[in-house]
């Protein structure tokens, strides 16, 4: 029994050192992967999009032209990865596009465009099949939606600022162009080819006047959720809980106390003009 001992404890020895050759000699693949650190000082903002979503809504037969259910979804999952990535300062998101936008402080992964990236659309994808019953009930998921991500470096508050307008005035476009198009096929009976060519060479002006003068629809008053999209920020909240509390010679009592909360809170409103940074000024953080 004794001289097994000993050949078992020999055995471990030589393992161990030929384990530690192995890995220094197959170590080099590692010269292969690509340092994609982001530059310092700067936003780093991951956009996801909806893969093949036009197929997506179609099958799953959305509204047409907005489905309140599926944007309250991309909300909520957005929602989800702010709640999951605390970094993140502001989210901005219309149709099956979103934006996450972190601090130019942030450390989070030491600032790997992938792991940032990976990590924002795993997250979000994996919410949105967790949440789907929440907003569509009985309806079933037929399969599982897939968002490609990318990764922007913005060093100054002008550019973000900027690239955050460009959004929401391609979300205005977007939705001014299916509102008109739908209502078209909806209440005027057109089939999608007349509706288009109906649509072509019109300016913003004649598609408002298109829906106004034909249909008594003032698009100002649509719902600004569709003509805004999303915002999404944190903000302190108070909170008043009861607190179980016992003083020395006093009986137990709840007590009220008061503690400030971060929480992520949606805003439908402009972006593009200063009256939305200037209410919110911890958004951004300070150029200089």
């Amino acid at each position: 029994l004794l001289n097994r001992s000993c050949f078992a404890a020999a055995s471990l020895r030589p393992f161990s050192r030929s384990s530690a050759m192995a890995k220094s000699k197959f170590e080099y693949v590692r010269s292969f992967e690509t340092d994609d650190t982001c530059l310092r000082n700067c936003y780093i903002v991951v956009r996801l999009d909806g893969r093949n979503f036009h197929k997506f809504a179609e099958q799953h037969q959305f509204a047409k032209p907005n489905d309140d259910r599926a944007l309250g979804l991309m909300s909520r999952s957005a929602r989800s990865v702010m709640e999951e990535l605390e970094d993140i300062t502001i989210a901005y998101g219309q149709s099956d596009d979103f934006i996450f936008v972190f601090k130019r402080t942030t450390t989070w992964f030491k600032r790997r465009a992938s792991k940032l990236m990976t990590h924002v659309a795993s997250q979000f994808s994996s919410s949105y099949v967790f949440y789907w019953k929440e907003f569509f009930g009985e309806q079933p998921l037929l399969y599982p939606p897939g968002f490609d991500g990318r990764v922007v470096l913005y060093p100054t508050n002008h550019n973000l600022r900027d690239y955050l307008s460009w959004r929401q005035a391609d979300c205005h476009i977007n939705n001014l162009y299916n509102t008109v198009f739908w209502t078209l096929i909806q209440k005027g009976g057109l089939t999608t080819t007349q509706a288009e060519d109906r649509l072509k060479g019109t300016l913003a002006s004649d598609k408002n006047e298109i829906l106004f003068s034909e249909f008594d629809i003032n698009y100002n008053n649509e719902s600004a959720v569709h003509r805004k999209g999303t915002t999404l920020i944190w903000e302190k909240r108070n909170e008043t809980v009861s607190k179980r509390i016992k003083r020395p010679n006093e009986e137990e009592q709840q007590v009220p106390v008061t503690r400030s909360r971060r929480k992520v809170e949606a805003y439908y409103c402009d972006i593009i003009g200063d009256q939305f940074w200037e209410e919110h000024p911890d958004v951004l953080e300070d150029d200089t």
